[in-house]
């Protein structure tokens, strides 16, 4: 009896413990309790507020989602609105055991509490938390219903690159959401080579003089392209405070981060005032696209807002559309959950059952035992909201990203264009262009036009010489030699040359003032290190600096100047076979052998039908000869009769015009030019040489010979002035000088100006200009490249290398160095020609020949007294038709023609006469009687 009474016990304790949790015994329960953490007395909260409250009256009248059961929502009051000071409340809404907590509504409470979820068990699913750190493994009961900053900060990071700027500015709390979310815009612009050059925080609890203070830096800096990330209550008071700094005017770029766009739909329209505070600016707004339920939103909103308008307009923001979605998500993981076989559990948590004190009540929170499992079918959720599709994807993130960038104008704002994480930027919404084929995406990737602060529609250059008194340091490097290109005054702190000039008038062109300082590099008495010095640049010595020196192309080169080679140069006599040098001896050899085969080729054609080239073997072998190389001179006195021969000859005549030009051309040139000589023909003689080699000191020369050209290190010479590479030349390698000198191609015209006895041998070995350098990124960089080609297309870059480089040239510069001979790759074209049409027309001689001996033979062979003979027999019968002379072969044709119709004539007269005795007997009356006149008539009889 005992038993039964325990066990009835038991059970009724069961039954009172699980309906205090609002739990039965079935799998689904009557109700689930949820908790909202929000400052609903903000106009921000009002709004998540009346979209929760819509969203769960909605879930609990459709019998489709979970059912009986009904979604129990408890709200509870962010009063504090920070992050400590909000345990307190969340702690209350965690004793109420919910199964999920939406909220909180900052990034700053969502970092304290994310730790108390985690040990609780308790999803927190929130869609204004956006910090992109919050998303990390370190808080897995976290989930963002919305869109991370991350996203928000790539959208502004494709926005600065879209417009070409390279460095923004960052105003932003200084607060975990603030921090968070610069450092994931800074790592955007790094992606596009874009930076943060100005970090300005702010107190969450800033007063106007201290964001005055702020803002005063951020006006003394140089870029003009301000990033403002914030929230809706401070962030208003920073472009109050900009405004009355008149830092809202032209040439400023100011990009709100999303708090912007969801003031403008959630208190707009804005008082005037208000508008101009913030005319120009730019600001991404989180994009839903349209759709039936959105639009059944849209309309149910007015209804919903009507009587909470005491305060001003309520109106709907992205936070509403998400706030609506994430309470549908949670009953959709709760139905999953549900038909998974779950039940709703708490127990106690052992850990902090070990803290006693009554004054926390620590005792009132319990683990929710399926929150992983909840957790993980809220990521399983997959819906269409009124916010699109409501999806995951494997990192944590929603899925497809967008935004709207907004442009505020007048009294409102206006869509400038969109952007995407797949598409980046682009003037339609995202869902068109991946419906369209390439040539559309790329057609769609242009913004509307802007109107910028200023009411100007002109993109703002994005940067201005920062005004905090600080001068541009330009480092100047201090030459022994070649002074006409930088040089310091003596005694002076000022500076002259080519360099210092192209410098000077750059900078006058510039629609701006550039406050500048030279400052020397180098002791003056060594060259000093172009390379050291830009290397000063990149390690941040100087605030911005500009090198003078010619191998770094940072900027527009105003001076072409690659590597050559310098060497001793000897006048060369003319010899007695100076007339053979025009032709490399191939040449001679090919135009010889074209003579003879030329003259070969007309003698075949010409043998059979022209006296002129018939004749005894030695006297046809000498017409060859004498033919083809008097043609040399258009002397030959042989003519030509038949078509193909001189079809051949005008052809080579045209050849032999064009060599016998271009001989004499060369020939001329070698007998009054003077001619130089050196052993070096360039780099590539240097290189496989093992001679010592000379330098300028100081210059990139050296590090490219040996990392580039490959040249040993203990044979390059380093050299100062000009007159010590002159003493070394003139030495050479065996007296301990140098067999040759590498310099840039602008120091080496100054250098043989006056020195005659040097030359440059081979090509140009680099391609190099003279820039000035400036640091990664300049923006200076830009306008002076601009200024440099203007320079150029009006003169006066000409007109400053004439003043301080143009020098009288040396009087052997106009020599040639060595012989050069006419190569056979300059006419092979004219040979192959020649070639062919002899060729051609020996082919067509052949075949002539051949269908004329075919006929020839053919009658012989139909001659009484002819048998076809051997193969040799008819070979030296073929010879013998090609030597003889083409006219005494036709008189023998007919001759034997007509032999052969006389004898088909006597055998027709013999079969006459015996079929008529009397008419032969009087024919051969006849016969005889003209046999016996000595048979020298023919006689031609008719047989009828």
């Amino acid at each position: 009896m005992v038993k039964v009474w325990l066990l009835a016990l038991m059970i009724l304790y069961n039954g009172f413990s699980l309906t205090v949790f609002g739990i039965h015994n079935s799998t689904r329960p009557e109700f689930v309790n949820i908790g909202a953490l929000f400052s609903f007395n903000t106009s921000v909260g009002k709004i998540i507020k009346i979209a929760i409250e819509a969203a769960v009256e909605d879930v609990n009248s459709d019998p489709n989602i979970l059912g009986e059961t009904k979604l129990k929502l408890s709200l509870q009051e962010d009063s504090k609105y920070r992050g400590f000071l909000s345990i307190a409340e969340v702690l209350q809404v965690m004793a109420r055991h919910n199964v999920a907590i939406i909220g909180p509504h900052s990034s700053v409470t969502a970092h304290v509490i994310t730790h108390i979820a985690n040990e609780l068990q308790v999803p927190l699913l929130s869609f204004s938390a956006l910090d992109p750190t919050l998303s990390s493994l370190q808080f897995p009961f976290f989930i963002r219903t919305c869109h991370s900053d991350l996203f928000q900060m790539a959208a502004i990071a494709d926005l600065v690159d879209y417009y070409g700027w390279k460095e923004v500015i960052a105003v932003y709390i200084d607060d975990d959401n603030g921090r968070n979310g610069i450092v994931a815009l800074g790592d955007k612009l790094a992606e596009r080579r874009c930076r943060i050059s100005y970090k300005a925080p702010v107190s969450p609890e800033a007063t106007p003089e201290e964001i005055t203070n702020v803002l005063v830096q951020v006006a003394l800096a140089e870029s003009r392209i301000i990033v403002v990330h914030a929230n809706t209550l401070w962030g208003p008071k920073v472009f109050s405070v900009a405004r009355n700094l008149g830092m809202m005017g032209t040439g400023y770029v100011w990009i709100a981060t999303a708090f912007l766009s969801a003031i403008l739909d959630i208190s707009g329209p804005l008082s005037s005032d208000k508008m101009d505070e913030i005319q120009g600016v730019l600001t991404p707004r989180m994009y839903t696209p349209d759709s039936e339920l959105k639009r059944r939103f849209v309309l149910k909103w007015k209804n919903l807002t009507r009587g909470n308008t005491a305060d001003g307009p309520l109106g709907l923001s992205f936070l509403s559309l998400y706030a609506y979605d994430t309470i549908y998500a949670l009953a959709h993981a709760l139905d999953a959950f549900f038909k998974q076989g779950n039940k709703i559990t708490f127990t106690n948590d052992s850990k902090l059952l070990s803290l006693h004190g009554d004054t926390l009540n620590l005792e009132a929170l319990n683990v929710f035992n399926e929150g992983n499992t909840l957790r993980k079918n809220i990521y399983g959720v997959n819906m269409t909201g009124v916010t699109g599709l409501f999806k995951y994807a494997p990192d944590g993130n929603l899925v497809n990203p967008a935004y709207e960038i907004i442009n505020v104008i007048g009294s409102g704002s206006r869509r400038i264009g969109y952007w995407s994480n797949q598409s980046g930027l682009s003037a339609v919404p995202p869902e068109t262009i991946h419906s369209k084929p390439g040539n559309g995406f790329r057609e769609s990737k242009k913004l509307l036009p802007v109107i910028w602060p200023g009411d100007i529609d002109q993109k703002p250059r994005g940067w201005v010489f920062p005004n905090n008194g600080r001068l541009l340091r330009i480092g100047v490097p201090i030459s022994v030699s070649y002074r006409q290109f930088v040089s310091q005054v003596p005694g002076t702190d000022t500076f002259q040359g080519f360099c210092i000039d192209v410098f000077l008038s750059a900078v006058n062109l510039l629609p701006y003032a550039v406050p500048y300082k030279f400052i020397p590099y180098g002791d003056g008495k060594n060259n000093p290190s172009c390379t050291e010095l830009v290397r000063l640049i990149t390690t941040g010595v100087s605030i911005m600096s500009i090198v003078f020196c010619g191998v770094w192309m940072f900027l527009m080169p105003y001076v072409e100047s690659g590597l050559v080679v310098v060497a001793p140069v000897r006048g060369s006599e003319t010899s007695a076979l100076a007339f053979l040098a025009p032709f490399t001896p191939r040449m001679w050899f090919v135009t010889a052998l074209f003579f003879i085969i030329v003259g070969t080729v007309v003698w075949i054609l010409e043998h059979r039908v022209n006296d002129e080239f018939r004749g005894p073997p030695k006297k046809q072998l000498i017409t060859i000869f004498w033919f083809s190389f008097s043609t040399m001179f258009f002397s030959h006195r042989e003519n030509t009769v038949s078509t193909l021969g001189r079809c051949v000859l005008l052809i080579w005549l045209f050849v032999v015009l064009i060599i016998t030009s271009s001989y004499t051309a060369s020939l001329t040139s070698i007998l009054t030019v003077q001619q130089l000589s050196s052993p070096i023909k360039g780099i590539e003689s240097l290189v496989n040489s093992k001679e010592p080699i000379g330098y300028s000191q100081g210059s990139f020369s050296k590090n490219y010979l040996i990392q580039e050209v490959g040249i040993d290190e203990s044979r390059l010479v380093p050299l100062i002035t000009p007159e010590q590479v002159t003493k070394s030349l003139e030495k050479g390698p065996r007296d301990g000088g140098i067999a040759a000198y590498i310099g840039q191609r602008a120091y080496i015209d100054i250098f043989l100006s006056s020195r005659c006895q040097f030359t440059v041998v081979g090509q140009e070995f680099t391609r190099n200009g003279w820039g000035f350098a400036f640091p990664r990124d300049s923006p200076l960089a830009v306008d002076l490249s601009t200024a440099i080609l203007q320079m150029a297309d009006n003169g006066d870059l000409q007109r400053i290398h004439d003043k301080w480089l143009l020098s009288r040239a040396c009087l052997t510069q106009g020599a040639k160095l060595e012989v050069e001979r006419l190569e056979l790759k300059s006419f092979w074209g004219l040979y192959v020609i020649c070639g062919s049409a002899c060729l051609l027309t020996l082919l067509i001689y052949l075949i002539q020949i051949i269908r004329q001996y075919n006929k020839h033979h053919s009658e012989e062979l139909d001659s009484p007294d002819q048998n076809s003979g051997s193969g040799s027999t008819r070979l030296r019968s073929f010879l013998t038709f090609i030597d003889e002379k083409e006219e005494t072969v036709k008189n023998r044709s007919k001759r034997k023609k007509m032999e052969r119709i006389s004898y088909r004539s006597s055998e027709g007269g013999s079969i006459s006469i015996n079929s008529n005795k009397d008419y032969v007997a009087q024919s051969s009356s006849c016969i005889a009687d003209s046999v016996s006149n000595g048979g020298s008539e023919q006689v031609f009889i008719k047989v009828v």
